[in-house]
């Protein structure tokens, strides 16, 4: 037999319905994104009226607690309560917005800490050795653009994909880039990846089936998908003998890593990733705490201990 499920009046409908539209056309969040938030709250407003909500303003904190309770006892992954949770917290932000709530009754509750496991990089010599692409025809120059750019400008895959030919200049070694949440940066890029970018510019319409803007297509002429740019660089992987799986994010945070590394400076490295909060950028970049030690012995004044006389 099936679970019945209680049907969901208007009063829980509605304001749902009007929030998805205001993800959809005026916060620009991503489908994959808004597909979660969906899911979420409907999980959570099922949960509701079957113990007898009917108006999103009846939901106090001691309801919030009680929804995260339940998705523990369902046996929900951290990570997942914090979307639920996340996702309550905007719904109701949008509700305060419209005049139609006070407080967020969702603001003072938080989901269990979980463990953020640091992605692993590749070694300068790792790189190197799967960037040593010597093959010359339109798809191996194609894929070492990708590889180079990736590396060279620390582009998050959706931004790599999403560049058009008009976005970038190799005069002045720039790419404008459309990162999470619509938000436009330009982006420096030099060296390596500025020559097999140039490359690649020259033997792209050999692939070219029609007008197309993508600065990076298929064999089919159309713009390259998020999946087969991942599939090319495991496989690059692989042919090059690099001992770690290859990954568009692993290039990612291998730029991140290694810029950290020779400049110390996390503030200038946030920029450049598009990171909105530092913090995001301290845990792609995992510095180890006898570096940091020393930075401070050397910088704050009352680290040093007094010679005595």
């Amino acid at each position: 037999m099936t679970e019945s499920v209680t049907p969901l009046p208007d009063s829980l409908i509605r304001p749902l319905e009007r929030f998805y539209e205001y993800l959809r056309s005026e916060k620009g969040l991503s489908l994959h994104t808004q597909r979660n938030y969906k899911q979420q709250l409907g999980a959570m407003a099922e949960h509701l009226c079957q113990l007898g909500v009917r108006h999103w303003q009846q939901v106090d904190a001691g309801w919030v607690r009680q929804l995260a309770s339940k998705g523990m006892r369902d046996g929900m992954k951290a990570s997942s309560l914090a979307t639920r949770l996340s996702s309550l917290r905007s719904f109701f932000d949008f509700l305060i917005l419209r005049g139609e709530l006070s407080a967020n009754p969702a603001k003072g509750v938080s989901a269990p800490r979980k463990q953020r496991p640091l992605p692993k990089n590749l070694d300068v010599d790792e790189m190197a050795q799967l960037l040593e692409v010597d093959e010359d025809d339109p798809l191996s120059i194609r894929d070492r653009a990708m590889m180079e750019l990736m590396y060279g400008a620390g582009l998050r895959l959706a931004e790599l994909v999403a560049i058009d030919v008009r976005d970038i200049s190799l005069r002045s070694g720039e790419i404008r880039v459309l990162g999470k949440g619509n938000k436009e940066r330009k982006v420096p890029f030099a060296g390596q990846a500025k020559e097999w970018v140039g490359r690649w510019l020259k033997v792209r319409s050999a692939l070219l089936k029609g007008p197309e803007p993508a600065l990076f297509i298929s064999k089919l002429g159309g713009r390259i998908s998020h999946r087969s740019v991942q599939k090319r660089m495991a496989e690059w992987g692989q042919k090059q003998s690099v001992a770690s799986h290859i990954s568009p994010h692993k290039l990612r945070h291998s730029f991140a890593t290694h810029m950290l590394e020779s400049s110390n400076n996390l503030r200038a490295v946030q920029e450049l990733l598009g990171h909105e909060n530092i913090s995001t950028t301290q845990i792609y970049t995992h510095l180890d705490f006898q570096h940091l030690a020393q930075v401070y012995d050397q910088a704050h004044p009352r680290a040093h201990k007094k010679s005595k006389e």
